[in-house]
């Protein structure tokens, strides 16, 4: 059995969307005597994280709807380092993509050391061919879904569509193919996101 880590790590200073001072996770230790105690202070969109409804739908769903059943299962990943600027439906509709597939794309993103603010992103065609698949998730290596896109189509095509989507991926290392995906985000409630940490199994 081999086990990916697709989840990058958090620390002051780490890549934040858009490198906004605001998005940084804050980290304060104390110690007394031979006890010590730290403090973090974290956006729940901070790196590896799952995006609930409520992000950007108004009166969207909350993090707690979300079944853990949907996010400890098997997944496909598609090797995307090829695409430039975004993923368009040229990209993805020969790609076997089938209902109730959760897809993760690999692109050049995660190659990437510090937020690159061209990062590829997924189209607007592309989010309407994956929600006419009926697909069950899409994750993508990067700290959005989609960027320039007035209205954040893909956002509320995919949401709208009951698609769950998870950002911040780290897929470097790992080879296209299907994984046993193991997407374990902290029990928030009431939230429009959570962190989470994402592992990919083979070889079961």
């Amino acid at each position: 059995m081999k086990i990916h880590d697709i989840t990058v790590p958090v620390f002051e200073g780490m890549p934040v969307y858009k490198n906004k001072p605001e998005k940084q996770p804050s980290l304060k230790t104390t110690t007394n005597g031979h006890v010590t105690e730290s403090r973090l202070s974290i956006d729940v969109h901070t790196g590896t994280h799952i995006d609930a409804p409520l992000h950007m739908i108004n009166n969207g769903e909350t993090f707690e709807t979300i079944p853990l059943e949907r996010l400890v299962r098997q997944c496909k990943v598609f090797d995307l380092t090829a695409a430039e600027e975004k993923i368009t439906l040229k990209d993805i509709e020969s790609l076997s993509i089938e209902k109730d597939d959760f897809i993760l794309f690999k692109t050049k993103n995660s190659f990437d050391e510090g937020f690159n603010f061209n990062f590829i992103f997924v189209a607007e065609d592309a989010a309407r061919h994956l929600a006419e698949k009926g697909i069950s998730g899409v994750g993508i290596d990067a700290l959005g879904i989609e960027r320039a896109q007035e209205g954040h189509p893909t956002h509320r095509t995919l949401m709208g569509h009951d698609i769950i989507i998870m950002e911040g991926l780290h897929l470097k290392d790992v080879e296209a193919g299907e994984y046993l995906m193991v997407a374990a985000p902290l029990k928030l409630q009431g939230t429009d996101a959570s962190p989470a940490r994402v592992l990919l199994i083979e070889n079961l």
